[in-house]
């Protein structure tokens, strides 16, 4: 008889896949379950990619923990981003993915039965890499104020006990386009370095922010270089989710540790990509800005489609969250009823706790505006397929 690790107990199935396989490949389908986008990656990073492709030094398992220029590139960004210098021959590990990187970080920092605090919403991946890893994540509640999303500084604190060993954190958020002040930086590395606590810090949005809003960085704060662990990827900001590029920065201290356990868990991220990433970071311009802009184009003009709605704006980020409950309905229900109108949207069940379970996901990324302003129409078909009255939109 086969026995299912207790450490899977509380990792939730994903429901992305499921919602897409619903939508098929229907081309009226509103596409907001999944987190793609379609805007092009740096033509830089493709035509470097092309060229890497057949050659043997793009062909091999060495260097493991990633070729010398992208470790220079990465180190760089980060300092253009933090004003912190990293040493890219010590400090810097290239991974397969961010994904693997996250697991990597907590493996080398945390023991089964350590804690560590979480957001509610969170990144599913986030949370239930903290399960696989065997450690115990502890949800700390994001409020809405004035319109946006808060962390509660108070529960913040007040999470912290004995077995903690942990922060682990994005910003902007994925799903739900939080970020944070400088207050709550501040407040963030303030019990960090009360009570000897690394900070796991997902960096991989960094540059998506919205309305003109400042890049924090949280090695910019005192005390924070040694003790955070930056978590990176070309993902995102460079539109490259098919290269499966990340990398690690982190103190030199603990960057022994980092690399063994990306060796034995990624081995080597591949070489052409490695290339592209390369290209992507080290071009004049990536394109970053002019799809910030277009993004938050499409933000607004969810919001717009959607005014009048329980939907939090995202200050950063490529989605947003509708809190179902609000309208008196639960967000697999509003999900399958919007998938009738021809509109993909995830439920958050699974993505923290209580909060994240009110909540369907919106992504906006990947569809145009003239697309997008199709929601609203769509979203009220299914609401009144649900029966939700009129005086709750």
């Amino acid at each position: 008889m086969t026995v299912r690790p207790t450490r899977l107990a509380e990792v939730a199935g994903f429901s992305i896949d499921r919602v897409a396989a619903a939508a098929g490949d229907d081309p009226d389908v509103l596409r907001l379950e999944n987190l793609d986008t379609d805007l092009a990656p740096p033509a830089e990073a493709v035509e470097a990619t092309r060229d890497a492709i057949g050659a043997l030094s793009s062909n091999s398992y060495l260097p493991f923990t990633g070729r010398p220029e992208l470790c220079r590139a990465v180190a760089e960004r980060v300092h253009l981003r933090s004003g912190t210098e990293y040493d890219s021959g010590t400090e810097v590990v290239i991974t397969a993915s961010d994904g693997d990187g996250l697991l990597d970080a907590l493996l080398a920092v945390t023991d089964p039965g350590d804690e560590v605090i979480l957001t509610d919403p969170t990144y599913a991946g986030m949370l239930n890499r903290v399960r696989l890893a065997g450690a115990s994540p502890h949800l700390v509640p994001m409020r809405v104020v004035e319109g946006a999303w808060r962390l509660d500084l108070d529960e913040l604190a007040g999470a912290v006990g004995p077995a903690t060993r942990a922060i682990m954190l994005q910003n902007p958020s994925f799903p739900s386009g939080y970020l944070l002040t400088d207050d709550e930086w501040h407040a963030i590395a303030r019990i960090c370095v009360d009570h000897d606590l690394w900070l796991v810090y997902w960096a991989f949005m960094e540059g998506i922010v919205y309305d003109s809003a400042p890049i924090l960085h949280p090695v910019a704060y005192p005390g924070m270089r040694e003790r955070t662990i930056i978590v990176g990827t070309v993902s995102m900001e460079q539109r490259m989710i098919g290269w499966r590029i990340g990398w690690i920065v982190a103190p030199a201290a603990v960057m022994a540790d980092l690399s063994m356990v990306h060796i034995y868990n990624g081995i080597v991220a591949g070489g052409f990509a490695q290339a592209g990433a390369v290209a992507a970071l080290t071009t004049p311009d990536d394109g970053l800005a002019a799809s910030v802009a277009e993004w938050q184009r499409r933000r607004d003009t969810v919001n717009a489609e959607l005014r009048g709605l329980p939907v939090v704006p995202a200050a950063g980020g490529w989605s947003q969250l509708l809190d179902a409950r609000a309208l008196g309905v639960e967000p697999g229900d509003l999900s399958r009823a919007l998938l009738a109108h021809q509109v993909a949207a995830t439920p958050m069940t699974g993505w923290g706790g209580v909060i994240a379970d009110r909540h369907l996901r919106l992504v906006f990324s990947r569809e145009p505006v003239k697309r997008l302003m199709l929601l609203g129409e769509r979203m009220m078909g299914a609401l009144d397929d649900l029966g939700v009255p009129s005086t709750l939109r």
